[in-house]
């Protein structure tokens, strides 16, 4: 059987056909520009394949609430030709089969938690930090939605003494985001993450920022795992600085087994960059069998 899935990102839109091990067997990439310059393209890919379901993951905020009048919709994003943009509704009329909707962020929780690594586990959360930050939950073995969905990247943060930096986020300058994102990286040096991959500073700072994040969602939301993705975690050496941090914020106040293993407690994303259209793909088939739409 073959499913249909669709990463919907703020600057792509990654289209795929994938089956039902997770096996990607066709993929499209289409810039995110403006849904009338965007959707054709996206939709054009689709009505080609024989796919019996389609997933979504989608950037937000979108509006998951399945008794609302505009669930599937994309609702208050600084993209602002994609505000109050009805996108399930664009890709079911088109397609004419079920759709499977859910943030970009859970996507990519589900892909690592079906195929990747999280497989097994009932608690974990996944956490992107690029150019922005998001963060999916999964709990009990079900992802988290309640009044939306989890906004992990805008919880806010001690700031460092040494950090002069004022904030990037425009809505909470100091949370999450806007200290840790790639622009904020960029913004408080000068030069992008990359460029600054040997400065240890920078890192040592910027670990400090994921760390405190980190031990909140710990205490909060007492995951299995901690799947740590997105472009700034490319820098590897990031991790043992979060895993050590992490250890020291706790202070020794929870004992369990998996604390006692942050190598396996805190870990890279394991898809290869394919966890987010992987999720879509579980999202399509959810949708087949009750779980999704």
């Amino acid at each position: 059987m073959l499913y249909g899935a669709l990463e919907a990102g703020g600057t792509k839109m990654v289209c795929a056909v994938g089956n039902e091990n997770g096996e990607i067997l066709k993929q499209i990439s289409v810039p995110t520009t403006t849904p009338a310059e965007t959707m054709p393209k996206v939709l054009a890919f689709f009505k080609e394949e024989p796919i019996e379901a389609i997933g979504v993951a989608c950037f937000g905020p979108i509006d998951l609430r399945k008794t609302s009048s505009t669930y599937g919709y994309i609702t208050s994003t600084p993209k602002l030709a994609w505000k109050n943009y009805n996108i399930v509704g664009a890709v079911k009329e088109a397609l004419k089969v079920p759709v499977g909707f859910d943030t970009d962020v859970n996507g990519s929780l589900l892909g690592e938690v079906t195929w990747g690594a999280a497989k097994g586990l009932s608690d974990v959360i996944y956490i992107t930090i690029g150019t922005g930050i998001g963060g999916g939950v999964m709990s009990g073995g079900r992802l988290l939605h309640g009044m939306l969905h989890a906004e992990l990247g805008h919880m806010l943060l001690e700031k460092e003494p040494e950090d002069a930096y004022a904030g990037k986020c425009p809505y909470h300058k100091t949370c999450f985001e806007g200290l840790a994102a790639g622009p904020a990286i960029e913004a408080r040096y000068g030069k992008s993450g990359k460029e600054l991959a040997g400065e240890k500073e920078v890192w040592e700072l910027e670990s400090r920022y994921i760390a405190k994040a980190l031990m909140n969602l710990i205490l909060t939301l007492s995951p299995k795992r901690i799947i740590l993705g997105g472009g700034v975690m490319h820098q590897e050496q990031l991790f043992p600085l979060i895993r050590r941090k992490v250890t020291e914020y706790l202070n020794g106040y929870l004992e369990t087994e998996e604390l006692k293993d942050m190598d396996h407690y805190i870990v890279p994303a394991s898809l290869k960059d394919d966890q987010g259209i992987m999720g879509a793909i579980k999202l399509a088939m959810d949708s087949l069998d009750g779980k999704g739409e």
